[in-house]
């Protein structure tokens, strides 16, 4: 049977990556991913396994020790893998953008320090943009740096850190005024902070701890935590980019990209709603037949198969917009809108499908029933990308009267 969402114009090296990466998913994760999610339990075997295939490298350049692939080859790897298990693919989504803004924005001494380790999957990055009473809006962020010597000094909480407790360099941003006066605007004032620590929980450096894992309803086994700074120094050298200031646009850079591999996970959590619905439909019987060849399922499996064709059709033109060189915000805000909402939708028709069985945690799809939520808020809410398609769309079809 031919597989839904195809890639047009793929190199062998490519579809090499994506054949080696759909078999791990298939003999790796998807055998374990529904036990090991209800234990809420960290997959250290399967992340192993990605460590070896050279996955938390992906995207590095060759000269890091990386293998230098594009956003999309990236992307279709993170589509793969969040169809075997979406929690996994957000544990390799943290480390990635932050390995994107140390290769766009790191000095070269901050390249070579993180780099080669990071490429290796021997350090394990996240990155800290949302506090407790932030939500969307990022300009109101109220942590913040006090420059001391040759050191700063960071104080506030943080929240919402995806890998907060397994990673070992997390990228936070916070507020900077030193150098920027008062009345400056708020996106000019902030400075993104490497940040180096032990993993796990409680004091993992001197001022910085990392409470324990906040219960969620759904995206289980990848860790997901708060982060608190209370006098915690931090070398000047440590500044990405080595200036303060430019810590907003440089968050803003790799979400950018983190839309694009959150549309690739919808993708994938589609991909595999509509695999167990249309499986489902031709062993379940009733009125003597199975129930894929009554109507009313042929409509809905027709319809979730159009909507996993045009997430992914948009999802890969957001990502070989960025490859191009250009900017990409319009494409990855409809990408990551349109895949998260689709993905919801999907899966609640698979769902529907498994009738019964499907509220049953013995089934896989009551799994991905808790997991799709978390696309609709994750890397900025379907508001927040309907604001920036808007305000692009303007720039685009500005009306000259």
């Amino acid at each position: 049977m031919a597989r839904l969402a195809q890639t047009a114009g793929l190199t062998d090296i490519q579809q090499e990556i994506l054949s080696t990466v759909r078999d791990f998913v298939d003999k790796e994760i998807i055998p374990v991913a529904t036990e090991l999610e209800h234990r809420d339990e960290y997959p250290q075997a399967i992340v192993d396994g990605l460590k070896e295939l050279g996955l938390f490298g992906l995207m590095i350049p060759e000269e890091y020790g990386g293998l230098g692939e594009s956003l999309l080859t990236y992307a279709l790897c993170v589509e793969e893998i969040a169809r075997g298990w979406m929690s996994v693919s957000g544990i390799i989504n943290t480390h990635f953008i932050v390995a994107y803004m140390l290769k766009q924005h790191g000095t070269q001494e901050q390249k070579d320090h993180f780099l080669p380790r990071m490429a290796a999957g021997d350090i394990r990055g996240a990155f800290s943009m949302s506090e407790p009473g932030l939500g969307s809006d990022v300009s109101a962020i109220t942590s913040k740096a006090v420059k001391d010597g040759d050191e700063y000094v960071l104080n506030g909480q943080k929240m919402w850190l995806t890998n907060g407790g397994t990673s070992s360099l997390v990228a936070v941003l916070v507020r900077s005024d030193e150098g920027h006066p008062e009345g400056t605007a708020p996106h000019k004032s902030m400075t993104t902070f490497l940040v180096e620590k032990e993993p796990g929980f409680g004091e993992v450096r001197p001022g910085l701890t990392i409470p324990g894992k906040i219960d969620k309803m759904g995206y289980k086994g990848v860790d997901t935590t708060e982060l608190i700074m209370d006098g915690l120094r931090i070398p000047a050298d440590r500044v990405l980019g080595g200036v303060t200031g430019r810590g907003f646009y440089q968050m803003m850079d790799g979400v950018e990209v983190g839309r694009v591999n959150v549309a690739a996970r919808g993708c994938g959590v589609a991909q595999r709603a509509f695999e167990l619905g249309v499986q489902y439909a031709q062993q379940r019987h009733t009125f003597g037949k199975p129930i894929a060849q009554h109507q009313a399922i042929q409509f809905k499996l027709a319809e979730m198969a159009t909507k996993v064709e045009a997430a992914h059709a948009m999802m890969v033109n957001a990502a070989r917009k960025k490859d191009s060189g250009e900017r990409n915000d319009l494409e990855a805000g409809m990408a990551k809108y349109l895949a998260s909402e689709y993905c919801k939708e999907v899966v609640e028709d698979a769902f529907r499908i498994h009738g019964g069985y499907g509220f049953s945690k013995e089934y896989e799809i009551e799994r991905l029933y808790r997991e799709a939520p978390m696309l609709l808020i994750g890397e900025g809410t379907a508001e927040i990308q309907k604001m920036i398609i808007g305000r692009r769309l303007l720039e685009e079809y500005r009306f000259q009267g």
